[in-house]
Order: structure tokens, then C-alpha cells, then sequence
């Protein structure tokens, strides 16, 4: 990959930018907390999974502070989806590299393996995982996280998770459970769609759960967030948003992400390729204003919706002009994104039946479910689904109880 080089101007303004927030943060991220936990890596052979994303407030980014802690040797790096600079589209597999500042190997976690090899962590004492995650079950950091942690158990390694916020906060927990038969990267493991907890606390639950592969269990550690409470969205925190994802630009993206990437397993065109993805959506054949007439009847919480056209640079319906809605936020604390994108693909159906087309496996792999799409295509009953699917919710929250770290 080649690194374009930023102006002495743009470089300025980020670092006051950072300043900034440092200066007002009212949460401290495990990264910014790693020197009180230096025995962690004092004299151990270090490897990061981790992405841009992962910088502490004071704008370093997380190999730069390891690297810097009295008697840590960082050994490798380790690339999720999108790559260790986040500039890999969705999908797109990542290729092994050498870091060329530091001179060490970026392993790919995203290409031929998902997993490290024993191989990868066998110059690894301590792997450590920081990657700002979104808060929703099909965004795939948490999936590489399991899987990095089943192979630091299996190679008798310690893990080491650095906290970072749920953006969408911690009280909202919404849809169904994953069902086993849909277990894939975008959900391996019985989570709800809208899962209200950190990285850190899901880890704590793959491996108290036994969820693991073989049931093996990782000599994890978590760092924990200070000032971080449950009801926090990321523009509460004082910390300056980093997008962990090409298409994850602000946190009103990450919170209608949950219910409009459901999209990507239709034929409509989720807004990849403009300059708001996941904040607009439509097709060729739409006619806007009356789809917009439609889901503004349905008078779904939180939100509401106006005519639009865009046209893709890339993506589905490259170079076309597309019609149908702008989603506007009303009240974030009413968002039902998950319950609300499956009313707009109802709504969908129901104007467009011969139009609308399914990606039916992918479809299903993001809901952890057939249930949604047979309900959509029967004309069955969406208050029953979510009703039944409140019951999948308490049990949830019953386990979920005892892996928080936060109030």
C-alpha cells in the first residue's frame, strides 16, 4: 500500500484537533490507560490486531505506544477487514505486507486466513486486540477478535483487549438471537443484532460462554475504559471519532448501520459509492416521492424520510441514478434501526414485488435468520416476529449481566 503524504497545514489542524479532545475527554480508552498495566509487557514479545482507528487522546496510534513501553518488543502486526490503515474496500481481501516504518510483518486476517496460524504467534508472547467497533453483530472486528482469541488459546498465549466505547451506547439491545445454522464472519456466535456492549465485554462473554472452538479458553485480559458509563454515545465522550471502516464516516452512520446494511443483501443500492452510506438508499426503477410517502406513514420511531437521487461511483448500480430516501435521525434514543429497516424493505415489497431482489444466503447470514425475509415474502406478521424475539432478548440479558464492566 502506499501512503499519500499529508500537508504540514492538514497535519496541524488533526493534531489540534486531537488536543482538543484530549483536553475535554470525559472517558479514557484502555489504550490510553496501558501504562498502569505495564507488567502486561514488560519483556514480552508483542503482536497487535488493530486498525487506524486505534489511537489513544493524544492522537498516537497504538503500535506507537506499545512500542514505547519499558521493555515491550513489537513483533508483528495483524490486519483486519479493510487492512491496517482502513483503506481496503468491503470485501476486499488484504494482502500480507511488511510495515514500513517499522519493519515487521502485517499479517492478514482477512485474506487467506481469518485466523492466525500458529505460525503468525509463534515469535508472539501477547497478542493485544484495539479496533473501534460499532456496536452491531454483522461488523466483523468482533469475529476476528473470537477467532484471534481461540488461536492465543490454543498456542497458550495471553490476549490482552484494550477497551474502547460502544458508540451507540450500552443500554440499546435490539433483534434477534443468531441462530446456529446462520453462523458465519458477519456472526459466529448467539448475540442480537444490536448487542449494547464493548469489545472488551463481549470478550469476556465468547470466553466465559465456552464459545470458543473446542471449547478452550483464552488467558484474556481486559483493559478497561475510565469515565465510560452505559448510556454514552460517542459524541458524549470527548474522544474524537476515527472511522474504523471506509463507509463508517460519523456516528450517525454507525447508528442506522444496524438495520440499513441489511440492504447489501438486496438489490437496492445502500448508498456505498456517495458520500453518505447507510444514510440513503434507493434504485433505478424507485419513484421517490412515493416511497417516501409510504415509510413516512409507517411513522417508525426516531426517524424520517425524504425524496433523494444519487448516483454510485462504485458499488451496486455504479454509475446509475438511483431514487429513493434520505433517513433523517429525529431522536436517537427512539431508533429502532434493526426493526425499522426490515418495515422499509416491507414497504419495498409491497411497491415494487417484480422489482425487488434478494441476495437470499447474504440476506440471511446479516439477520441470523431466515424468519425476517419469509416473513417479508409471505406478507406475514412483523409484530409477531419482534414479539417473539423480545423473549430471545431477556435471556440475552440475563447472561449478558455478568460479563459488564461498565454501569
Amino acid at each position: 500500500m502506499k501512503l499519500g503524504r499529508m500537508s504540514e497545514s492538514v497535519a496541524l489542524l488533526l493534531a489540534l484537533a486531537v488536543t482538543a479532545g484530549a483536553a475535554s475527554a470525559a472517558v479514557r480508552t484502555g489504550l490510553d490507560r496501558v501504562s498502569d498495566f505495564q507488567q502486561l509487557f514488560a519483556d514480552k514479545r508483542i503482536g497487535i490486531i488493530a486498525n487506524q482507528s486505534a489511537i489513544d487522546s493524544q492522537g498516537r496510534p497504538v503500535a506507537q505506544v506499545i512500542r514505547a513501553l519499558p521493555g515491550a518488543t513489537l513483533v508483528s502486526l495483524f490486519a483486519p477487514e479493510h487492512g491496517w490503515w482502513g483503506a481496503q474496500g468491503a470485501g476486499r481481501k488484504v494482502s500480507e505486507q511488511m510495515h514500513p516504518l517499522f519493519q515487521i510483518p502485517v499479517h492478514s486476517l482477512y485474506g487467506s486466513a481469518t485466523k492466525p496460524t500458529p505460525a503468525m504467534l509463534d515469535a508472539v508472547d501477547v497478542l493485544v486486540f484495539d479496533i473501534q467497533d460499532i456496536g452491531t453483530r454483522f461488523y466483523t472486528y468482533i469475529w476476528t477478535m473470537a477467532l484471534a482469541m481461540e488461536a492465543a488459546a490454543e498456542q497458550g498465549k495471553t490476549f490482552v483487549v484494550l477497551d474502547r466505547p460502544n458508540p451507540i451506547g450500552g443500554t440499546n439491545v435490539e433483534g434477534n438471537l443468531l441462530e446456529p445454522d446462520y453462523a458465519s464472519f458477519v456472526g459466529l456466535y448467539p448475540i442480537p443484532v444490536v448487542h449494547g456492549m464493548t469489545v472488551g465485554e463481549l470478550a469476556r462473554m465468547f470466553n466465559g460462554q465456552g464459545w470458543l472452538a473446542g471449547a478452550v479458553e483464552a488467558d484474556l485480559v481486559v483493559v478497561p475504559m475510565e469515565g465510560w458509563t452505559r448510556n454514552m454515545w460517542f459524541d458524549q465522550t470527548g474522544l474524537v471519532f476515527r472511522r474504523p471502516s471506509p463507509n463508517m464516516p460519523d456516528l450517525e452512520t454507525a447508528a442506522l448501520y444496524p438495520g440499513m446494511a441489511l440492504l447489501e443483501g438486496t438489490n437496492l443500492s445502500e448508498g456505498r459509492g456517495t458520500t453518505m452510506p447507510f444514510k440513503q438508499f434507493g434504485a433505478p426503477w424507485i419513484d421517490a416521492n412515493s416511497l417516501t410517502e409510504g415509510l413516512n406513514r409507517l411513522r417508525l420511531p426516531g426517524v424520517r424520510f425524504e425524496p433523494t437521487q444519487f448516483t454510485p461511483t462504485h458499488s451496486k448500480h455504479k454509475g446509475l441514478r438511483c431514487f429513493g430516501a434520505r433517513i433523517r435521525i429525529t431522536d436517537r434514543t427512539q431508533l429502532t434501526s434493526y426493526q425499522s429497516a426490515i418495515r422499509i424493505l416491507e414497504e419495498v415489497a409491497r411497491q415494487y414485488p417484480q422489482l425487488l431482489m434478494w441476495r437470499p444466503e447474504h440476506f440471511n447470514k446479516l439477520c441470523g435468520t431466515r424468519d425476517v425475509r419469509q416473513v417479508i415474502l409471505g406478507h406475514g406478521s412483523l409484530d409477531a416476529l419482534v414479539a417473539r424475539w423480545d423473549s430471545e432478548r431477556r435471556r440475552f440479558l440475563s447472561v449478558r449481566e455478568r460479563y459488564l464492566l461498565y454501569r
